[in-house]
């Protein structure tokens, strides 16, 4: 089953995913300097993030601590694979070039790309 997931969500999980576990005010302690949402707001998304399967709990008292169930490598290639169908027609040459055609790509950049390609088995930079 494909993951689609919201920046707000993807953010919540990559807090949970560098702690371990978090409960919602550690969570919302730590969006809050750049996303001023309620504590609720985090609570809520959490709660959803469970129902879906993508996060679970452990109680402490009254304290919900959430923890991830997938990891982010799991989400990542998730995410990508629908990107890749929906917007890429499963066309990784595709996705490649959008990438290379973007600005701020430095040539460090285009280097690891190459040697990415060649570790693969795909030629591209020398070994």
């Amino acid at each position: 089953m494909p993951v689609e997931l919201s920046e707000f969500q993807i953010a919540i999980l990559r807090i949970l995913w560098d702690r371990g576990e978090a409960s919602a005010a550690e969570v919302h302690r730590v969006l809050a300097p750049t996303r001023p949402v309620a504590i609720t707001t985090v609570a809520t998304m959490l709660q959803r993030l469970e129902k879906r399967g993508l996060v679970t709990h452990r109680a402490e008292g009254r304290t919900f601590y959430y923890l991830p169930v997938v990891r982010e490598d799991e989400v990542r290639r998730s995410m990508l694979g629908g990107l890749m169908r929906s917007l890429f027609a499963d066309d990784p040459a595709a996705v490649v070039s959008e990438l290379l055609s973007r600005r701020d790509v430095t040539p460090d950049d285009v280097a690891r790309m190459q040697a990415l390609i060649a570790e693969a088995g795909g030629g591209g930079a020398a070994r």
